[in-house]
């Protein structure tokens, strides 16, 4: 090996050891292929203007033995792999796409505009009594059944009470509304809508709810249900007992048919009211402005996100033995209902991406070696192991834990959902965001947010994983330049811009009348529905 070779492998080194997952992990548990597989709910794309690396880069040790059939332990698509390193190697200055870093309809989608702030109704007077609710779930579940409970408050023109957190077997996190979100500025931000108040009045603290049937779980409550169950079920009960309390309330508002401006209330509350604490805007503004290069972005999107700162059987086995561990409530469901077999599930796109899946979707799209990409999250099964090949192709490749100093994240280390929250706007502020699961809370809620406020300027990559699927099936005789050109193809299919449709999530797709104005339409007045 010549001095020059050495000098570039001593580099290749140095960069690997930089990036280093750090040891310290997070809580957090990622998105779920039916509990056969972990991976990355999403990552976050950042341009990084030096493109040095990207002009000559020789193939690292790892790949060099993939290329040879001697692919180390678990690693998948060592072929497709082997060729990506070699087609990153070979990239030149004009090689990306000129279009990779664009919403591809951006006159369209620039349209839309926020407008669910706006109001026509009276404040809610709050006076047939008080809502207690507990939500169960991660912090993405619970924003969801927050949002929903407001709008269920205003329906039955009941004092909403802060809502309280279930403490999870899975995240265990105790962390409650105020840890997370600004109670006051929530408080004050729906006091148009509706009443809000911190806890029952003393009179009230006292009652057996469970006796007096004021205890409403799940069970009682079927999913999606419309608004008219809670004015014939609940409502009684509440002005008989003067108080209900929601334990479990989790989706339980259908999308579709609501009233215009119930439906608007539920935008309001997502979009505008729920605001996180300033211990989560500061640090997340850190990482924002680390994967940016302290570069300065302005605009709705930041502002509102930081405020003032702005399988082989032996892998199959160890896969059981890890969801044991993590996910028991996942397990017995296993044991008690028929699973269809991942292969079934991979060709009908319904599993999420692997992380070596993901990383060859982004080669495959043009993205530089030199790109800075975000894992959200850092717990993956498989562990480090399963980053080496990916961190080769992709070295700027980092999670919070490498962004942030032992002492800037120690805060947050025994609260998965305070990790969540920083992953949640990281994610929402990258200039790109790429969907790799099976459309999990956090990733809608993320990809939602991006529409709301990106003003057209905030593309999300969405793959259409039922194609990924066969293209991945052709690993082994696949030639890359017909892979690029069938994964641009896969991508570009679901990059349309279009209105919600009828019984999806405003949460996921505010482009809707209810949430959202379009200027490219007439401009008429805001009226009930």
């Amino acid at each position: 090996m010549d001095q020059k070779q050495q000098q570039q492998r001593n580099m290749n080194m140095n960069v690997k050891k930089k990036m280093k997952l750090g040891s310290k992990r997070s809580r957090l548990a990622f998105g779920i292929l039916l509990g056969l597989f972990i991976v990355m709910n999403f990552w976050m794309l950042s341009r990084i203007q030096d493109s040095k690396s990207s002009k000559s880069v020789s193939l690292p040790q790892e790949l060099r033995k993939m290329s040879k059939g001697k692919k180390p332990h678990k690693t998948a698509y060592a072929r497709l792999l082997y060729k990506a390193a070699h087609a990153l190697a070979a990239q030149n200055e004009n090689k990306e796409p000129k279009d990779l870093w664009l919403e591809p309809y951006h006159a369209v989608a620039s349209s839309w505009q926020p407008c669910a702030h706006q109001r026509v109704w009276r404040p809610s007077e709050g006076n047939n009594g008080y809502i207690l609710v507990t939500a169960n779930g991660g912090i993405n579940q619970q924003r969801v059944a927050v949002c929903n409970i407001v709008a269920v408050a205003r329906l039955l023109n009941a004092t909403l009470v802060i809502p309280t957190f279930m403490f999870s077997s899975v995240w265990r996190d105790t962390s409650q509304f105020g840890d997370i979100y600004q109670e006051d500025y929530f408080i004050d931000y729906l006091k148009p809508d509706i009443r809000i108040i911190k806890e029952l009045p003393k009179e009230l603290r006292s009652l057996d709810l469970e006796a007096i049937g004021s205890v409403v779980t799940d069970v009682d409550v079927a999913k999606e249900a419309k608004p008219s169950f809670y004015l014939k079920h609940i409502l009684p009960l509440l002005m008989k007992n003067g108080v209900i309390h929601f334990v479990g309330f989790g989706n339980r508002l259908a999308s579709d048919p609501i009233p215009y401006h119930l439906q608007r209330l539920r935008c309001r509350c997502n979009f505008h009211a729920l605001q996180f604490t300033p211990k989560i805007q500061a640090t997340a503004a850190l990482l924002i402005q680390r994967m940016r290069q302290n570069a300065t972005h302005s605009g709705l999107l930041d502002e509102n996100l930081v405020g003032p700162f702005a399988k082989s059987k032996e892998e199959k086995k160890e896969l059981q033995a890890y969801r044991e561990i993590h996910f028991p409530g996942l397990v017995q469901l296993n044991n008690i209902t028929k699973i269809p077999l991942p292969e079934r599930l991979k060709a009908e796109g319904l599993c999420p991406l692997m992380p070596e899946e993901t990383v060859l979707m982004l080669a495959g799209l043009g993205f530089k070696r030199n790109t800075r990409i975000f894992l959200a999250g850092s717990h993956i099964y498989g562990g480090k192991s399963r980053l080496n090949a990916l961190t080769t192709l992709f070295p700027n490749m980092v999670t919070k834990e490498n962004l942030l100093s032992s002492s800037e994240i120690e805060p947050f280390l025994n609260f998965s959902s305070q990790l969540a929250a920083l992953d949640f706007i990281t994610s929402t502020a990258s200039d790109i965001f790429a969907m790799t699961d099976s459309g999990s809370q956090l990733s809608s809620l993320v990809s939602g947010y991006r529409v709301y406020y990106g003003g057209g300027k905030m593309p999300t990559i969405r793959p259409n994983k039922r194609r990924l699927a066969d293209i991945f099936l052709r690993n082994d005789t696949i030639e890359w330049i017909v892979f690029e050109t069938r994964i641009r193809k896969a991508v570009r299919q679901n990059k349309r811009v279009f209105s919600r449709p009828v019984g999806r999530s405003v949460y996921r797709y505010p482009r809707c009348s209810e949430c959202m104005c379009n200027t490219q339409e007439a401009n008429l007045p805001i009226r009930p529905r």
